[in-house]
């Protein structure tokens, strides 16, 4: 399943999100998820405790001057690579 959070992480239930994706799952982070990505944030620690296929949504991250600012451990995607997640992912659940 491709889960995708399109809000910051402070305001939704982020631990519960985290606690859903199994491990054959992805998690995009758009919109004001990239917050979540953010190097040394509570948010980017858990992430890597609990999910194992983190991508962030380059152009979002680009909109609000993040760039440079998110883990290294995370993938990078333009929106051919969404398409190509959509694809792989057969079922998404949206947050």
């Amino acid at each position: 399943m491709l889960f995708t959070l399109a809000r910051s992480p402070q305001h939704c239930d982020f631990p519960l999100l985290i606690k859903l994706v199994a491990p054959e799952d992805a998690l995009l982070l758009m919109q004001d998820g990239v917050l979540a990505a953010l190097e040394g944030s509570q948010a980017c620690e858990l992430l890597f405790q609990h999910v194992q296929s983190v991508y962030v949504l380059s152009e979002d991250l680009a909109a609000r001057g993040l760039v440079g600012q998110i883990s290294h451990n995370i993938t990078l995607i333009d929106y051919t690579g969404f398409v190509a997640l959509t694809e792989k992912h057969a079922q998404q659940t949206a947050w």
